[in-house]
């Protein structure tokens, strides 16, 4: 018969998954939304090629979205096999690999602590807190949910190894957290956090003599080596962007690194006004960065000064403070000040101040019993309806963006993104008055141009399209898609050279970039360049090998040319593929079997 306490275990994993499920389930009706969904799955050709040499190729060799985690890119693969672009099931993967993070994550505390029901809070905490949603139901932020399922496992590893050494557990640890790294390098703060459990809940310090330092940095070079390359490989693959789009200056980075530290500290107790973007200011006041620094000042001397009374309050602080670290803004990637899935494992570290800090504030048991389990179970109920309710709001762009305007009218970026969902929808004048007013706000931004180029073009006023992509391009000289836009309206006024040229450097900046490449390619069949080309469907082929249309133009100017074999070989693969555009004509002319 199971113990009692192994009875109450499963008891609690099922709660865990059902409550988790139940308010989190009404994600796999969501569409995708148009931010950073159409950069990882809607508009990306190696994504939709599903699981292949080339695609595993590419997954390994890519730093595409300014990031190498190829098993991010692996997941999204393997989901476009199942799914296609059906989006429910990629938000079903999503939540599976959360309450998967949330079962690890509660195992890892019971273990180490033998306490019940503060590792069932952690748990829980993590799985229901609102400022998860982000993490959870944006199809973009797979990085997040994957790399803490590797997290946790991970750490589930490093306690059993801990437990009963051995080499080759040991090794299965390197491993869990080299695919975590491969996941999303967030998870470069690991090996810390992996010396702050053994000092608590893991006690190895006390067992421990001679030279402690010695001794973890035997233990845990080979995890600070992974760190540190990791480090350095994320670094080159946002320099780029970083160096020529966000400038913002050091004492400004961190003034704004004080304030968002304790604003994530004020947004996991104040559960409201959360959305996607929370634009980077240009100036804080004194007060603020003051307080803030004052703040963080005073709590991390109080906690450091009580460590031996209290470690449990020095681990969950440190936690917290070292895993923002990567993400609180010092080196800045974008022009965001923070964002709510940052937090999506920093929170773990306040939940531990929560779950055994309170308790002390109690002595009695029985106080305990009947003040703290229903405070719990209260904050997590309220929790767990803030969390569907902001979940719903990720059902589609224009709900998602709707929303952030009414908490914040004057982020640019929603105007711009509001804009894009209505052009999609076929609303082009209400688009375009979402455009100018991103516009309005920041007259710098490249993609408001763009877009509204975009919109131009649909109500064929093509001038001012091409006016709009010509300032975007002024103003990010390396965007490729305004590239594209600008060649495909030429190419649409018949100026058939200077369409080439933009295709052309759109190549430039993205060469994997699929319609530059068939766009030109119809443009040299205009003009009679006809290897030029033949070698533009081909570079097609060789990025996308099931690109039926690329075989059936490229058969089409074969047949012109009188190259018969070729061509026949090229329509009749496109025919496989579903696109016969020529091979009918092909055989009653009798070029074809």
């Amino acid at each position: 018969m199971l113990k009692y306490s192994d009875k109450q275990k499963i008891v609690i994993y099922i709660v865990l998954t059902v409550v988790t499920f139940a308010v989190y389930w009404q994600v796999h009706q969501f569409d995708f939304v148009n931010i950073d969904d159409p950069v990882y799955v809607t508009e990306n050709g190696h994504i939709q090629s599903g699981v292949t040499l080339n695609g595993l190729r590419w997954a390994f060799t890519t730093t595409y979205a300014e990031f190498w985690h190829p098993l991010t890119w692996l997941s999204l693969m393997f989901d476009y096999e199942l799914y296609g672009l059906n989006a429910g099931g990629y938000h079903v993967t999503n939540l599976i690999l959360h309450i998967l993070s949330t079962l690890l994550l509660f195992w890892l505390f019971h273990r180490m602590t033998g306490a019940i029901w503060p590792s069932a809070f952690i748990a829980a905490f993590f799985a229901l807190h609102p400022l998860h949603v982000e993490s959870v139901a944006w199809i973009a932020e797979r990085k997040d949910v994957l790399s803490a399922f590797f997290w946790m496992l991970t750490l589930c590893l490093y306690v059993h190894c801990v437990e009963k050494p051995a080499i080759k557990r040991y090794l299965l640890v390197l491993f869990s957290f080299i695919c975590g790294l491969m996941s999303k390098p967030m998870l470069v703060t690991l090996p810390v956090i992996m010396i702050l459990l053994d000092y608590w809940p893991l006690k190895r310090f006390d067992s421990r003599r001679g030279n402690l330092i010695l001794w973890q940095m035997k233990e845990k070079i080979p995890f600070f080596v992974l760190s540190a390359v990791f480090s350095l490989i994320t670094f080159y693959a946002h320099y780029k962007m970083s160096v020529k789009y966000f400038h913002f200056p050091l004492d400004l980075r961190l003034e704004n690194a004080l304030v968002s530290f304790i604003a994530y500290l004020e947004k996991t107790f104040w559960l409201q006004d959360m959305i996607f973007f929370y634009p980077f200011l240009n100036k804080l006041p004194f007060w603020q960065v003051a307080g803030a620094a004052i703040i963080i000042l005073f709590a991390s001397f109080v906690i450091i000064l009580k460590a031996k009374s209290y470690p449990y309050l020095f681990v969950g602080w440190l936690w917290y403070a070292i895993t923002i670290l990567p993400v609180i803004g010092i080196i800045q990637f974008n022009s965001q000040s923070m964002a709510d899935r940052y937090i999506y494992l920093p929170s773990i570290g306040i939940s531990i101040m929560l779950a055994w800090g309170l308790p002390v504030l109690f002595k009695s048991e029985n106080m305990r019993r009947k003040i703290l389990f229903p405070a719990a179970i209260a904050l997590l109920t309220i929790m767990s309806f803030l969390t569907w309710k902001q979940s719903g709001y990720w059902k589609n762009s224009i709900e998602l963006l709707n929303h952030a305007l009414e908490i914040r009218k004057d982020v640019y970026v929603v105007h711009d993104c509001l804009g894009l969902a209505l052009l999609s929808a076929g609303k082009t004048p209400a688009a375009i008055d979402c455009f100018n007013q991103a516009i309005n706000l920041e007259s710098n931004y490249a993609n408001a141009y763009n877009n509204r180029g975009t919109a131009y073009s649909d109500l064929n006023r093509k001038d001012q399209a091409i006016q709009d992509y010509s300032r975007a391009i002024a103003l990010k000289p390396d965007y490729a898609e305004a590239y594209y836009n600008r060649g495909t309206a030429y190419f649409e006024l018949g100026e058939y050279q200077k369409s080439v040229h933009d295709y052309a450097e759109a190549i430039r900046v993205k060469p994997d970039y699929i319609p530059a490449y068939y766009n030109r390619g119809v443009v040299y069949s205009k003009l009679g360049q006809y290897q030029m080309a033949i070698n533009d469907y081909s570079s097609i082929l060789r990025l996308k090998p099931d690109y039926a249309a690329a075989y059936n133009n490229r058969g089409a100017i074969y047949f012109n040319l009188g190259h018969k074999e070729l061509a026949c070989q090229d329509v009749q693969k496109a025919c496989k593929l579903g696109k016969c555009k020529i091979l009918k004509i092909a055989k009653e002319k009798g070029l074809c079997r």
